[in-house]
């Protein structure tokens, strides 16, 4: 996926503040053994394809006054309550050394599981994106994660997925194989309990004469 971005020659709060009411939003590109970079992006054209995944797991072209670079998007600020980008950063690839990034995990298949299909359990998505470690070239855009075999009372968990080639995951806070996706039974309301009937009440003897 490729951007186009400008030099931005001056810098600083008012500098920046005259910059988005041109419709433009600045940003920053550093990384990569080079000296950072400001840069200047259309908001509208950033907006559009800051809605689309690819543009935040994959490794991005940034063209510049006709020189492309390899980037990561970085991080992104909002306007707390308009749809207004304040500012952008990205990084540089270096072809040579690992990345980090988390890539969206994509399920499907999980309505033809014998766990849903058959047995009506409830499927939990408790994973979305997943840390990955990889070269460049090898980074996906997403990990595609077939849910069809997913039986009851069994979870899927990291080491039940193949990842693609050159790919590993990053695990992070001890959990050597953490939980994709849960599998909990169906709820089952019980039958309301009818109220046991009053005992009648003894029948009035006849009193003496």
């Amino acid at each position: 996926m490729n951007f186009v971005a400008f030099e931005r020659p001056k810098q600083g709060t008012g500098a920046s503040r005259r910059l988005r009411n041109s419709g433009k939003t600045p940003g920053i590109v550093y990384g990569g053994g080079a000296e950072p970079q400001l840069i200047e992006i259309d908001h509208n054209a950033l907006w559009h394809a800051l809605k689309k995944e690819a543009f935040h797991s994959s490794v991005l072209d940034m063209d510049v006054a006709g020189t492309v670079s390899k980037v990561l998007l970085r991080d992104v600020q909002y306007h707390p309550y308009k749809q207004l980008v304040l500012h952008i950063d990205f990084q540089r690839v270096d072809a040579k050394t690992k990345l980090h990034m988390k890539v969206p995990l994509h399920y499907s298949g999980e309505e033809e599981s014998p766990a849903v299909k058959t047995d009506h359990c409830l499927v939990t998505h408790v994973v979305t994106e997943l840390d990955v470690s990889c070269m460049p070239s090898d980074l996906p855009e997403f990990i595609a994660v077939d849910l069809g075999g997913l039986k009851k009372g069994v979870s899927l968990h990291l080491k039940d997925v193949k990842l693609p080639k050159g790919v590993s995951a990053v695990i992070k806070g001890g959990q050597n194989n953490p939980v994709l996706v849960s599998v909990a039974n169906p709820i089952v309301e019980a039958a309301p309990v009818e109220a046991a009937a009053a005992p009648a009440a003894p029948a009035k003897g006849k009193g003496k004469k």
